[in-house]
C-alpha cells in the first residue's frame, strides 16, 4: 500500500510504479531508517504527542524488524515503493494502530534527508579509516626508504635527485588533506533535518534538538525549506571523494610506469597483478589501472549531483531521488579502490638498485654543480651557464658529470677544483637538501613522525 493513498482513485500504472520506486537502492538505509524512527518515537512520547505504551510498541517492533532483517529472517520486499514504506507497513502489520502513529510530525521528505545523512556519516567514517590505513602504509614504506635515492621528474624528464621515501610522503601529504576534507564535510553533514517535515515544519510541540542529540547530530537544520530540499552535503562529499580519487589516480599512473621494464623501480606482488591470455611473460598492474579508470566514475557522480540540483526550485522535488544512486556509487567506488589499493602498496617491493641506476643518468646533479660554483662567489646565472656547457660536453663525450675529468671542468671555468666531485655525489646531493620539506633523509623521517602523530 502507498503511504499517499486517499487522494487517488486509480492505481499507479505498473511501469510508472517501477519508475517511481527507489527501494532497489535505498534499501541499504534500513538501519538508519529504523534508528531514526526509534528516536522519533521516543521524542514524540517525551513531548506527550503519543503515549509511552505506543512508544514502547513502536521501538520494540522496530527492534524486531531490524533483528530479522540482519539475520535474514525478514526479506525486504522489493515491490515496496521505498525502504521507508516497507518498514512502516511491516511495523503496522505487527503492532497495529500504534505503528500508524509513528509518522506523526514528520514527512518522508525530512525522513529521507535524515536517513541519507546518517548513512553518509557512517560511510565517511569508514573511508577516513581506510585513508588513514593507506597513510600508515606509506609512512612505513617511506621510513624504510628514507635514504633510497631515485630521480625526481619534471615534464617526465629526470630533474633532481630525491628519495623514494620522499616521493611516497608526497602522497601521504595529499591523503592528509583528503582526510581533512572528508572530516570537514562530515561536520557540515552532521545537522539534523528531522522535524522540517514536508517543507514547513509542524504544529505539534516537537523537540527537534533532543531528537537530533539522540541521533548524534551536532545541530539541527535551522530552516525547514533548506532542511528538506538541499543536498549540498552530498555534493561536498562527492567533491572530496573526487579529489581523493585524483590523488589515487596520479599515484596509480606512477606505479604503472614504475612497474614497466622501462623503469622497473618497483615490483608488485603476484597477489595484486594479473597476466595475459596470450603473452605468458606479462605481469599487468591491473589494480592500479582500474583505480586510475574508476576516478572518472566518481567525477561523473559528482557532476550528476551538481546537475540534479542546479535548477531545482524550493522545496523538495522528485528529481532529488537521483541523489542516492550517485553518492552511493561514489562511496562504493572509493571504498572498493582503497580496499584493493592499500594492500597493493603494502606488498609492493622497491628496487633501489634500479632507482639508483636511473638517478646516475640524466645529469640530475647539475643544479648541485651550479650551486657549488655559486658558493665560490660566481653569480648563479654564470654558474648555471657554465654547468650547462659541462652537460653539453658530457653528452659529446658520452660520460657523466661524476666521470668528467677535472681538466674539462677547468677548461670551462677555472674556479672548479676536486671538491666539485663531493658536491655532485648523489647521496650528498640528497643529504644536503635539508630545507623544510626537502628530500634529506632526516626530513623524511621527521615527516613520517608528523603524519603518524596526526593519525595517533
Amino acid at each position: 500500500m502507498k503511504l499517499w493513498t486517499g487522494r487517488f482513485k486509480k492505481q499507479l500504472d505498473e511501469a510508472a510504479d517501477a519508475y517511481n520506486s527507489s527501494i532497489s537502492f535505498d534499501s541499504r538505509m534500513y538501519r538508519e531508517d529504523i534508528r531514526g524512527s526509534m528516536a522519533h518515537a521516543a521524542m514524540l512520547a517525551a513531548q506527550g504527542i503519543i503515549s509511552e505504551e505506543d512508544r514502547d510498541a513502536i521501538i520494540n517492533g522496530l527492534d524486531g524488524i531490524l533483528s530479522e532483517i540482519e539475520s535474514g529472517a525478514l526479506e525486504i520486499d522489493m515491490s515496496a515503493e521505498d525502504i521507508h514504506t516497507f518498514i512502516e507497513a511491516e511495523l503496522t502489520d505487527r503492532i497495529g494502530a500504534a505503528g500508524k502513529r509513528l509518522h506523526t510530525a514528520r514527512s518522508r521528505n525530512d525522513q529521507v534527508a535524515l536517513d541519507i545523512r546518517l548513512w553518509l556519516r557512517n560511510a565517511v567514517d569508514g573511508i577516513v579509516t581506510r585513508v588513514e590505513g593507506l597513510m600508515k602504509v606509506l609512512c612505513d614504506k617511506a621510513e624504510q626508504h628514507a635514504a633510497t635515492v631515485m630521480p625526481g621528474y619534471t615534464h617526465m624528464q629526470r630533474a633532481q635527485p630525491i628519495t623514494f621515501g620522499h616521493h611516497l610522503m608526497a602522497y601521504a601529504n595529499m591523503l592528509e588533506r583528503d582526510r581533512e576534507r572528508l572530516l570537514d564535510a562530515r561536520k557540515r553533514m552532521n545537522r539534523s533535518p528531522i522535524g522540517c517535515c514536508a517543507l514547513a515544519g509542524t504544529t505539534y510541540p516537537t523537540d527537534r534538538a533532543a531528537e537530533a542529540k539522540a541521533l548524534g547530530f551536532d545541530d539541527i537544520c535551522h530552516n525547514s525549506l533548506d532542511g528538506v530540499s538541499d543536498r549540498d552535503f552530498c555534493i561536498e562529499l562527492a567533491a572530496a571523494l573526487s579529489i581523493l580519487m585524483t590523488h589515487l589516480s596520479r599515484f596509480s599512473e606512477e606505479i604503472i610506469l614504475w612497474c614497466s621494464w622501462e623503469f622497473k623501480f618497483v615490483e608488485l606482488s603476484d597477489a595484486f597483478s594479473t597476466g595475459s591470455s596470450i603473452m605468458p611473460q606479462k605481469k599487468n598492474p591491473d589494480i592500479a589501472e582500474l583505480t586510475r579508470g574508476k576516478a572518472g566514475r566518481v567525477f561523473g557522480d559528482t557532476m550528476t549531483l551538481l546537475t540534479v540540483l542546479k535548477g531545482l526550485p524550493l522545496a523538495y522535488n522528485k528529481d532529488m531521488q537521483e541523489d542516492k544512486e550517485a553518492i552511493f556509487d561514489a562511496v562504493d567506488t572509493v571504498t572498493m579502490c582503497l580496499d584493493a589499493f592499500t594492500p597493493m602498496i603494502d606488498t609492493m617491493t622497491a628496487l633501489p638498485d634500479n632507482m639508483r641506476k636511473a638517478a646516475a643518468g640524466g645529469f640530475i646533479n647539475a643544479t648541485d654543480c651550479a650551486d657549488w660554483l655559486t658558493s665560490k662567489g660566481i653569480p648563479f646565472r654564470d654558474a648555471y651557464k657554465a654547468t650547462g656547457e659541462l652537460v653539453a660536453r658530457c653528452i659529446e663525450l658520452g660520460t657523466t658529470l661524476e666521470a668528467l675529468p677535472i681538466e674539462e671542468y677547468r677548461a670551462i671555468c677555472e674556479d672548479f677544483d676536486e671538491g666539485v666531485y663531493d658536491a655532485i655525489a648523489l647521496d650528498r646531493c640528497v643529504a644536503m637538501r635539508k630545507s623544510a620539506g626537502g628530500p634529506a633523509p632526516e626530513n623524511t623521517v621527521a615527516e613520517v613522525a608528523r603524519i603518524r602523530a596526526i593519525l595517533a
